[in-house]
């Protein structure tokens, strides 16, 4: 007999659970996937660049249509959002977004990957048109309407959204103010990296574009007659603005889970087993809703990243379809760029890493991504972190406007095959002038550590 498997969310997580079930000939089910958008399966992380004008269709973000999932045998039930889950009775109550009529849907087993929604911090007159939050594919097309008519745009907060819509905004001719209410940009990197990069940002722009970065400083209050035309900071700064875009983080999107009885961990995030399982039999969850494992800490966190939703759902689907999967946890790894520039990053910084109990032992080196005589050749400046004790590799960032996210890679491959420092700088990695230094970057940074271990306590 079927079973009937429940997938709440259409953003990355629902979608991939659905696909990989469908993939899965041996597991026979009926699937519902419930969202309460009008369409499902989106890059969300492709908006920035369709808002910037590198993509000229937002239909070219969509993965997979309802249609598509419709064709290969599940049922996609758009515009209904799940308001409440009942675990005893195996059902969830579902409400129609247009006529707010509401249903009992039964299940065997339930996904839940509602994700995350932005997070709004206390700011009066939010309410003012050409205010914007950037989660949803609509968002993104609003926002882009909304720019055409603008001269002068603020972003609230200075994380990797943040960045992205700065250069969105630059690059479409508009004076832009970015706020972040930490002393420092990008608060993922190191406090010295934070501040290289917002040095490199307002580099680039200093000729040709009109960029401002304002830091340890919060927006209070929105000002216009019905539509935005000034920002009010802590500080009493003041600036001219036609259109703003909130992008001071997420929160999970849990209430459901919580109202079921459902344990949540960090950050109120569904706490799951490595098979994607709740604390209730047959609820599984995936994506930006749940709480991570963290690989270097060995602690929980919550890092929502599209990547991991992806993987997440996948192992889920597995564990769905009585089979075994296990995710080992994430790194946190993740990269962006400003223009030219590109910022990546993986494991811990220093700062974390002694939060967690390391004594953090660090190397910075600056030089070129490939021969300096080649014609391509780039700058990068990579930190590498490792363990004064155990010599543990623990995290790397890197900067610049060379293949900085490429070291990144091969050290989040290091630190999940558990490599010591001497393992890393010992790597026979590629070389040819067009590509690397004789002595990459990575290496040199491995190689300064190894030889400062003896300055260890």
């Amino acid at each position: 007999m079927k079973q009937k498997i429940v997938i709440i969310g259409g953003g990355a997580a629902g979608p991939k659970i659905t696909a990989k079930l469908l993939r899965t000939t041996k597991f026979e089910s009926q699937i519902d996937l419930y969202t309460d958008e009008e369409i499902i399966s989106y890059s969300a992380c492709g908006m920035p660049y369709f808002i910037e004008g590198l993509i000229e269709n937002s239909e070219r973000l969509i993965v997979r249509t309802p249609q598509h999932f419709e064709e290969k045998g599940a049922n996609i039930h758009l515009n209904k959002r799940c308001i409440k889950i009942i675990p005893e009775e195996k059902k969830i109550i579902v409400q129609d977004t247009k006529t707010f009529e509401t249903e009992y849907v039964q299940y065997d087993k339930l996904a839940i990957a509602t994700g995350a929604r932005p997070f709004i911090p206390q700011i009066q007159n939010m309410n003012l048109a050409n205010i914007f939050t950037l989660r949803k594919l609509q968002d993104a097309i609003n926002i882009k309407n909304a720019m055409k008519g603008a001269k002068k745009a603020v972003i609230v907060g200075g994380g990797y959204i943040g960045i992205e819509m700065l250069e969105a905004f630059a690059a479409n001719g508009l004076d832009v103010t970015l706020i972040e209410s930490s002393q420092h940009i990008l608060p993922v990197f190191d406090e010295d990296f934070s501040e290289k990069i917002k040095e490199k940002i307002l580099e680039l722009t200093k000729d040709s574009y009109k960029v401002n970065i304002v830091t340890a400083d919060s927006v209070v209050s929105f000002e216009g007659d019905g539509k935005l035309q000034k920002v009010i900071t802590s500080k009493g700064q003041i600036f001219d603005a036609d259109i703003a875009v909130v992008a001071a983080g997420v929160v999970p999107n849990t209430e459901i889970a919580r109202d079921a009885g459902i344990e949540l961990g960090i950050k109120n995030a569904i706490r799951v087993s490595s098979r994607m399982e709740t604390s209730i039999k047959d609820i599984y969850a995936a994506g930006d809703c749940i709480e991570n494992f963290h690989i270097v800490s060995r602690q929980p966190a919550w890092v929502p990243l599209g990547s991991s939703a992806n993987k997440e759902g996948r192992c889920a689907a597995i564990n769905i379809a009585n089979e075994y999967d296990a995710f080992p946890g994430i790194l946190g790894s993740s990269v962006t760029k400003f223009m030219k520039l590109t910022m990546s990053f993986t494991g811990l910084n220093e700062r974390d890493a002694r939060k967690s109990g390391f004594d953090p032992i660090s190397a910075t080196v600056t030089q070129k991504d490939r021969a300096g005589y080649m014609p391509e050749a780039r700058g990068i400046t990579l930190k590498l972190v490792a363990d004064c004790r155990s010599e543990k590799i623990l995290g790397a960032q890197a900067i610049g406007e060379g293949d900085a996210d490429k070291r990144i890679n091969t050290v989040a491959s290091a630190i999940t095959s558990d490599l010591k420092v001497s393992d890393l700088f010992n790597l026979d990695m590629t070389y040819a002038p067009p590509f690397s230094t004789a002595v990459d970057a990575l290496l040199s940074a491995a190689m300064v550590i190894y030889n400062d271990l003896h300055k260890c306590p």
